[in-house]
């Protein structure tokens, strides 16, 4: 396979996960969804990268990690946003009370 593809389809593939960020904000599920799928084309994009320069892929088990973590952050604050105000719209939040 080429090189355009390798680096191509998860180019694609962030652009389509960062386009679905932007246009369809209206719940928190959603946007931390479409962010996970942001980091997991990221990774793809690393991944194919490194593997295709004959390089380490240790990196890229630390960015793994990160967005591991990232995703466990994103899960509890939106638990804590159910628990406090009883749904995940956006419109329903009122960041000027405390």
């Amino acid at each position: 396979m080429s090189i355009i593809f390798f680096t191509g389809a998860p180019i694609f593939s962030i652009f389509c996960g960062l386009w679905t960020f932007v246009s369809a904000r209206k719940h928190l599920l959603g946007a931390l969804i479409s962010l996970e799928y942001v980091m997991l084309s990221v990774y793809w994009f690393m991944g194919s990268l490194l593997s295709s320069m004959g390089e380490e892929v240790f990196f890229s088990l630390f960015f793994l990690t990160f967005a591991a973590c990232e995703g466990a952050l994103g899960l509890s604050l939106l638990v804590c946003v159910v628990r406090s105000h009883g749904n995940d719209n956006f419109s329903s939040f009122s960041f000027l009370k405390c």
